[in-house]
């Protein structure tokens, strides 16, 4: 078990799934607004950097794994133009407001919603050219399982692209970026979202999370044949590839 997985937003009792499951229903009204004020908008240039890494391959099938209110899709279907993107959730407040972005988007025809649970994903073996996600897997509450199903449903030759938040290693930024997390971030995530407990979490979590060398392991060790990274920000953000 990997440090983040032991970490739970409401307390030690109960599955981790079902409370992070909570939480983002909870807090789905004001998270796209917490999201962009937290990262000062830089979390779009991340989706950007991210999408662009399977621009050269062109995936016609795309499933976005903790697709959340749907940006990481939508952006996929303006950049990369698949003719079938399904997003993949378990919190069904997020996807509400996702549905919602979606339509407004006009890629309704494109992109579907699918409540899933990534630790057993419904879709058959093969089914994708690309699977992403953006800042949804140090949520997972079983990593190597949820990773696992994602080399499933890939396609041989075809693509995973992850971003993910990260902690910063090198001095001074690691120093500031402590001090950002554990007293500004909390607070406004509080004050915004009436979770007393989210943004807590989430930064815990940030801290916990496997990155760099340790995560392409983790990757080797689900079933990928290659992987890079790229540290984003200053390492505040952590870009991953992989190929099955």
């Amino acid at each position: 078990m990997y440090d983040q997985e032991k970490i739970k937003p409401y307390g030690e009792d109960g599955e981790k799934g079902k409370m992070v499951e909570e939480m983002f229903d909870n807090i789905s009204p004001t998270y796209d607004t917490l999201n962009h004020r937290l990262s000062w908008g830089i979390d779009r240039g991340w989706r950007k950097k991210a999408i662009r890494q399977l621009a050269p391959y062109r995936p016609q099938t795309m499933l976005d794994i903790a697709t959340g209110t749907g940006d990481f899709a939508i952006l996929a279907a303006q950049m990369l133009h698949p003719v079938r993107l399904v997003g993949a959730d378990f919190s069904e407040g997020m996807m509400r407001i996702g549905r919602k972005k979606v339509e407004a988007a006009g890629f309704d025809k494109i992109i579907s919603f699918a409540k899933e649970d990534c630790m057993q994903l419904s879709f058959e073996d093969e089914s994708f050219d690309a699977v992403t996600a953006a800042f949804g897997i140090r949520n997972f509450q079983d990593l190597d399982r949820g990773l696992r199903e994602m080399c499933r449903v890939l396609k041989k030759g075809g693509h995973l692209s992850i971003v993910e938040l990260s902690a910063p290693v090198s001095f001074p930024m690691r120093q500031l970026f402590k001090v950002y997390s554990h007293t500004f971030l909390p607070f406004y995530g509080k004050i915004i979202s009436k979770d007393d407990a989210a943004y807590n979490y989430l930064t815990a979590t940030i801290e916990a999370f496997p990155q760099g060398e340790a995560m392409m392991d983790i990757l080797h060790k689900a079933g990928f044949s290659s992987s890079s990274f790229r540290r984003l920000t200053f390492g505040i953000c952590t870009m991953y590839f992989a190929t099955k």
